[in-house]
């Protein structure tokens, strides 16, 4: 199933994906966004902060936000409305703007791992996956 159609099955207002994180730098990162959910595949949290937590115990599993979004045209309509809201400026993650105004962000587990540009090493990386085409 792809995320269009989980989308139209959950009906969540929003979706997005996310990818399995199995390093632990990458999960210790706050460029590398993750993500906790429910059994349902509606999104929990987000943050730039290790999540979940392995109070008693080393890192096992993490998931890394995907930033590509599906949003509900009403969804999207009623999101550029709103005012940005705290954990939003706290983490610097639009998403929580969202739920914390009450959207259900659906959730899908992808089979890619993109590379996010958001640090002058990360356009580097790119700038050499390109050179090396």
């Amino acid at each position: 199933m792809n995320l269009r159609e989980r989308f139209e099955k959950m009906k969540p207002l929003l979706g997005n994906e996310f990818f399995n994180v199995v390093d632990k730098k990458e999960y210790e990162d706050s460029n590398s966004v993750k993500v906790v959910f429910d059994k349902n595949g509606r999104a929990l949290y987000f943050s730039r902060s290790p999540i979940p937590y392995y109070r008693d115990s080393e890192f096992k599993k993490a998931f890394k936000h995907i930033g590509i979004y599906l949003y509900r045209r009403k969804s999207l309509m009623d999101f550029a409305r709103m005012d940005k809201s705290n954990l939003e400026i706290c983490e610097n993650l639009e998403q929580l703007r969202a739920m914390e105004n009450g959207i259900t962000i659906g959730v899908m587990e992808c089979n890619y791992n993109p590379i996010g540009v958001d640090t002058k090493e990360d356009l580097e990386q790119v700038r050499k996956l390109m050179e090396d085409r």
